[in-house]
């Protein structure tokens, strides 16, 4: 058995408007981001969407409401339906946008483009229902309106909810690539100790130049003055 409520979305809108509910209670029970309950409330998210009563469906008790509003950390419970209905397979493919709303979707790809670029192609997609030709164009600004397009988020838009975002948003940072570990970080500097430090081979080298250039030196202080003491003879 689904434990999502009938119509999640008008179901909020009208425990949004009937209700003292919190945003918390509302979106844990229609599986709704806190923040998109918010939307609803401020006035920017499912506008025109009429409140479902979920009393008259049978999802809800009215005492149930009640407890749950003296108490904002309990969660409100669905009540088991009286009639089941087979579950419906999930079908696969971009998701579908109202007529209404596809004006909107080159505003939301840019706004995904530069909020969240970690997301694939495919991602994007499947939250405002568009294609890679679309999404390319408005990338690299061919779009045949691409100097009238402003960011705007899908999920005010109605485009997708906060929860499906998150979740795109959360599968590309898996997607990431490991940080750069410290073996890869190329050429490091040497440690003080070896740039400092004295080489014995090198302590030993100007010795022996030392010594050698001396004995040099003398040799040849020494043949001038034989050389003097023998044109003085003369």
């Amino acid at each position: 058995m689904s434990n999502v409520p009938l119509m999640p979305k008008a179901t909020a809108v009208w425990l949004v408007d009937n209700t003292a509910l919190s945003f918390e209670q509302i979106g844990d029970f229609c599986k709704l981001h806190p923040l998109e309950v918010k939307g609803i409330a401020d006035g920017e998210v499912a506008q025109g969407i009429k409140g479902l009563d979920p009393i008259s469906t049978g999802q809800l008790s009215r005492d149930e409401i009640t407890l749950a509003e003296k108490d904002h950390n309990r969660r409100l419970r669905l009540l088991d339906p009286k009639v089941r209905l087979p579950e419906q397979k999930k079908r696969r493919g971009p998701r579908y946008t109202p007529v209404s709303r596809r004006h909107d979707r080159p505003n939301a790809i840019l706004w995904l483009l530069r909020n969240h670029a970690e997301l694939k192609d495919a991602q994007i997609i499947r939250l405002v229902g568009t294609t890679k030709a679309t999404i390319q164009s408005i990338r690299d600004r061919s779009h045949w309106n691409s100097p009238q397009l402003s960011p705007m988020d899908p999920v005010t838009l109605g485009l997708c909810s906060q929860i499906d975002l998150d979740l795109e948003v959360q599968r590309a940072a898996k997607d990431r690539p490991a940080v750069v570990g410290q073996e890869d970080r190329g050429a490091t500097l040497l440690p003080a100790d070896v740039t400092t430090g004295h080489d014995e081979h090198e302590d030993e080298a100007p010795k022996g130049r030392e010594s050698l250039d001396l004995e040099t030196v003398f040799a040849k202080l020494g043949g001038s003055k034989k050389n003097e003491a023998e044109d003085d003879e003369d």
